[in-house]
């Protein structure tokens, strides 16, 4: 491995929208192949270790490349650099999904089912694969990379990758085998074994793709627009109205949680696990107030919340949840609903991703989404005035509350919870909020200042409102 080559994998790797450590200074210290996949051209499955100059643990990151001796100019934008191969000599490496040929590279092996070097490739049985459909990668995607193949199958590479059974794989393997209806069909995975633990590492994920499926985002923030056109109308008579959307969503995700609680561990949580729960929140709330000084006006609240959560008089039930819910994690297909990436908060370490929890995370990371889509376009489209940025702020604000009652009253209803939640269940589905959008104020306040007010003013109604709820109690 030469100095030359790992200074242009890190130049590659920096640049890389999928890449975590952005701003920190690092350098590659290793390249591992897994394997190379022969074929009309080459394709190597390189394992791409950065170590960081702060002392931070390292990361791994997958790198598939296809090799070619000589340029491809309709590859530059993927070039990765220019090197001599150990098996193949001098070539020219681009990142293969970005390479249709490379990536037919990898359906075929899935094909075979074959194992090559460190890699197997893992069929699921019950769908013919087209090993002809043509790939096209998916634009846009911040932590992975996704190729589709026609209109038969998605290929989702994992970029980050850790020791251990990725819970997507695990969790769509578990729900098409109980023929779950709100998620795709698993086809296959690759997997390798880690020649530090002898854990199983995954590297990607062949699924069913949703070809009519329609971003859960893109749908909620289109039915904002529809109701900010119309000045004299309400949210329930505009003809982008999205409650019944919203209803459907809460139903589909109480019957994934459902699913969820019947093929993974469920646990119940008592009062030392909540006073773990409700410390480890306060520490994010601190650690929040010191990068965000505004919360400081809101953390007392914010803390009294989880004062409560602490003394809560009842067991709760905690199991395996999706972790980083919200819109952009659903498709609304022609057979309903899909939820999909199920990693996780990618922030945390994969040993936390797969630990059971609460199902009210998942709701809470809803809630958000729902008044995240309301003022987001907002503040895009620049209101001229202030009166009519108040104006579209209310109305906002009545999209959103439509939609996350609705949504709240559905999901409770489908989950056998009291209509409207009982008062430990309205406790709890608020701290998990207020993590939320702390968690928000402190990324729009390092990433995306201009939206800092939209997490900072929830907070400020989820705390009144557990105010004037606490003091009527």
């Amino acid at each position: 491995m030469s100095e030359e080559w790992t200074t242009q994998l890190g130049g590659y790797l920096a640049a890389a929208r999928w890449f975590g450590g952005k701003g920190r200074a690092f350098e590659v210290t290793d390249v591992t192949r897994m394997a190379l996949l022969p074929g009309e051209r080459p394709v190597a499955i390189d394992v791409v270790t950065v170590t960081y100059d702060d002392g931070a643990e390292e990361e791994l990151y997958q790198l598939p490349l296809a090799l070619v001796p000589e340029a491809d100019p309709s590859l530059d934008h993927a070039f990765v650099g220019w090197w001599e191969d150990p098996e193949l000599g001098w070539v020219h490496a681009y990142d293969a999904v970005h390479d249709r040929v490379a990536c037919g590279v990898l359906l075929a092996a899935f094909g075979a089912q074959d194992t090559v070097g460190r890699l197997a490739f893992h069929r699921l049985p019950g769908h013919d694969l087209d090993l002809d459909a043509p790939a096209s990668l998916f634009s846009g995607e911040q932590s992975n990379s996704s190729v589709a193949f026609g209109e038969d199958s998605l290929l989702k590479v994992f970029r980050k990758l850790g020791r251990g059974r990725n819970p997507d794989i695990d969790i769509h393997a578990a729900l098409t085998a109980s023929g779950s209806t709100h998620v795709a069909r698993l086809y296959g995975w690759i997997e390798a074994t880690s020649t530090v633990t002898d854990e199983p590492v995954h590297l990607a994920m062949l699924q069913q793709f949703l070809r009519t499926a329609t971003d859960g985002w893109d749908l909620a923030c289109a039915s904002v627009r529809d109701l900010l056109s119309e000045a004299d109308l309400h949210a329930d008579e505009v003809g982008g109205d999205f409650a019944g959307e919203a209803a459907r969503l809460g139903e589909a995700l109480a019957e994934l949680h459902a699913s969820l609680a019947t093929d993974f561990e469920v646990r119940e949580w008592g009062a030392s696990d909540l006073a773990d729960l409700a410390d480890a929140m306060a520490g994010r709330v601190d650690d929040a107030v010191a990068a965000v000084p505004y919360l400081e006006g809101v953390a007392p609240a914010i803390r009294d919340i989880l004062g409560r959560v602490r003394g809560l008089g009842r067991p709760v039930r905690a199991q395996r949840i999706h972790g980083d819910l919200h819109l952009g994690q659903t498709l609304r297909t022609v057979a309903g609903w899909k939820v999909v990436d199920f990693e996780g908060e990618p922030a945390k370490p994969l040993a936390e991703r797969v630990l059971p929890d609460a199902p009210w995370r998942d709701v809470a990371g809803m809630l958000r989404s729902f008044d995240y889509a309301a003022h987001a376009v907002v503040a895009d489209l620049a209101p001229r005035t202030e009166e009519d940025r108040q104006q579209l702020e209310y109305r906002a604000r009545e999209w959103a509350e439509r939609n996350r009652g609705t949504f709240l009253g559905a999901y409770a209803a489908a989950a056998g919870s009291s209509v409207p939640l009982d008062r430990d269940e309205r406790l709890l589905l608020a701290a998990y909020e207020a993590d939320k959008a702390v968690y928000e104020a402190v990324y729009e306040a390092r990433n995306r200042p201009s939206w800092v007010g939209i997490p900072l003013a929830a907070l400020e109604r989820l705390a009144a409102q557990e105010s004037e709820s606490e003091g009527s109690a």
